[in-house]
């Protein structure tokens, strides 16, 4: 069975049959076989021959004001609309069979991940994938095309090389970050330089001048390299509590010494760029063994790097006790102007009811670290495979199906806020939007995304997966509306059904989100087939399902801070023009 929560006090079960209940007058309920009934709220328990309910009208809070349990006598439907799962569905059997005989999954990662690589914004490997998408899908009777939405700023990576060459020679592990300018085919050898801790930007101007022609680290030293897990698992309780208090107030000491220069993490790059530096040396540890976060350069001129923990404390370690390291950077990559940017939209037209649309979605741009196999290369995967099952088993749907495969979510969600802008009509009309991206793990939660009757139609449909693929699950109704974090939110924000299939965590956060390591040996293909099959069942299901979903939203919880009555997210627009001030692109980190 599938755990729910239909509220923020009550967690029930949602079970596989209907019952025949009996009349209670006292509670005067006309609809008891809802699980709700306008202000009144039924939280289910299940028992083996009765139901026991807890019944409260909420308030404000969301806390029961009055409760009253009554244990009803029930008969059980053979037959039912909540029976479905228990019957076997040719379709939904087609779809697993076929997911699980003749996956794809292990050959459009290697195509994916390997030959194309990362999919940053603007650069020939997001173009590289948009058309062979389109190839892929064509080559399975799919129709498929390229969208264009906007222009970015098109850049094209080169080699990075960076390495220490006094007071010993290393090889150091690091990477020119996005949209880095060139050294010009040349590498560029100088000392290196740290912030000061100044008392002020009047001191920090008078510092300034020093930063000519020397490569300046910009991020704090680490004090440790091994992260929390690993600390916990064998240092003593005095230790852990000791690092985590040196490593706390270490932050914050770097926080202020970098607030009193008068400038931010993105415009300080562009004045020390401005008062002749060589370079700029950063290291964003993602806190895990061998892990940093891969962004974008906000200089222009210069080159800016990241480098690795380990090598970036060595470096620091090295220029605080007064042996001054030099470094020597070569950096390749090409500038490529304004180039057009696309989504990847492909359709399985409907035929009773084809003005109306069910989506699958997924981000295809990366940051260009690793190879953007979890972020969101599995998310993308997921839904090529869907629709490939889908064409297959189920290739005369009742409504049409859709994917977007979206480019510029990493940059704010661009590409598919620019489809709802461009597509009212798909809008109007959107039964469901089904959308992956926080990993490679199984989905183990849906939230009703604030929409009141969710719980209705999400469990109807999620009915239909076998328990094998769900067992994991939890639902929570109505939920709350998404404002960001992925594409899901673009529609949410103007009243369409989105819904997020969200992962477990595989340490993502740490390991494979942003960073360096987001590679193919990252993926859980297990678990990638595993949400192939729910999201393709979700589909069909939504397809079948007799009924347009309801738009209708929940009242949402005050504001914890505020006490302002809660709001649903406003639609954002899309930059259609990128990249041209990164001190100024809004980026989704």
């Amino acid at each position: 069975m599938t755990k729910s929560r239909i509220c923020d006090n009550v967690t029930f079960l949602s079970l596989n049959q209907s019952f025949l209940m009996h009349t209670i007058d006292d509670l005067n309920l006309k609809a008891l076989k809802q699980p709700h009934a306008n202000d009144n709220y039924l939280c289910w328990k299940k028992n083996i021959t009765s139901f026991s309910f807890d019944y409260f009208r909420p308030d404000k809070t969301s806390k029961p004001i009055a409760m009253k349990r009554i244990t009803l006598l029930f008969f059980v439907l053979t037959v039912s609309s909540q029976t479905i799962a228990q019957i076997k569905d040719p379709v939904v059997d087609a779809i697993v069979k076929e997911a699980s005989e003749n996956s794809q999954l292990e050959i459009l990662a290697h195509e994916l991940f390997d030959k194309i690589g990362a999919r940053l914004i603007g650069t020939p490997q997001m173009q590289q994938a948009h058309d062979w998408a389109v190839a892929k899908y064509t080559g399975w009777g799919i129709d498929a095309k390229n969208e264009k939405w906007g222009e970015w700023r098109g850049w094209e990576r080169g080699v990075s090389h960076i390495d220490m060459v006094y007071p010993r020679v290393k090889s150091l592990e690091g990477t020119q970050l996005a949209w880095s300018p060139s050294t010009g085919g040349k590498a560029v050898t100088a000392e290196v330089i740290i912030i000061p801790d100044v008392a002020d930007s009047v001191s920090f101007q008078k510092w300034l001048p020093a930063v000519k022609g020397k490569f300046v680290l910009m991020s704090m030293k680490q004090p440790t390299g091994r992260p929390d897990y690993n600390w916990e698992e064998f240092g003593t309780k005095e230790s852990v509590e000791k690092m985590k208090a040196d490593r706390t107030a270490q932050t914050d000491a770097w926080a202020a010494r970098l607030k009193k220069t008068g400038y931010t993490n993105r415009t300080l790059p562009v004045a020390l760029e401005k008062a002749g530096a060589a370079g700029v040396v950063t290291s964003n540890w993602s806190r895990g063994f061998g892990v940093n976060k891969i962004f974008d350069a906000y200089t222009k001129k210069i080159p800016t790097v990241d480098v690795a923990l380990e090598d970036y404390g060595l470096l620091y370690r090295l220029t605080e006790s007064g042996t001054i390291p030099r470094i020597s950077v070569l950096t390749d990559s090409k500038d490529k102007g304004m180039v057009p940017t696309f989504n990847t939209i492909a359709e399985i037209k409907g035929t009773e009811k084809a003005d109306e649309y069910v989506m699958l979605s997924a981000h295809f741009d990366s940051w260009d670290g690793g190879s953007g196999a979890t972020d969101n290369g599995t998310g993308t995967l997921t839904m090529m495979e869907a629709m490939r099952i889908l064409k297959k088993i189920y290739p005369n749907p009742k409504r049409t199906i859709l994917v977007g495969h979206w480019s510029s979510e990493e940059q704010g969600l661009n590409g598919s806020r620019a489809f709802v802008e461009d597509h009212p009509e798909i809008i109007q009309n959107l039964q469901a939007l089904f959308n992956q991206d926080n990993g490679t793990g199984r989905v183990v939660n849906i939230s009703g995304q604030g929409f009141l009757n969710s719980y209705d139609y999400i469990s109807r449909w999620l009915s239909k997966v076998p328990d094998k693929f769900k067992d994991k699950l939890e639902t929570r109704f109505p939920g709350s509306p998404g404002g960001g974090g992925s594409d899901f939110a673009s529609f949410v924000a103007v009243g369409a059904p989105g819904f997020s299939l969200s992962s477990n965590s595989w340490l993502y956060g740490s390991y494979t989100w942003h960073t360096n390591r987001d590679t193919y040996d990252k993926v859980v293909f297990d678990d990638v087939r595993n949400n192939a099959i729910v999201a393709a069942i979700l589909a069909y299901a939504a397809c079948e399902d007799p009924n347009r979903t309801s738009r209708e939203k929940s009242v949402l919880p005050a504001n914890a801070k505020t006490g302002e009555p809660g709001k649903w997210p406003e639609q954002k627009k899309a930059t259609r023009k990128g990249g041209v001030d990164l001190t100024e692109m809004p980026i989704k980190k």
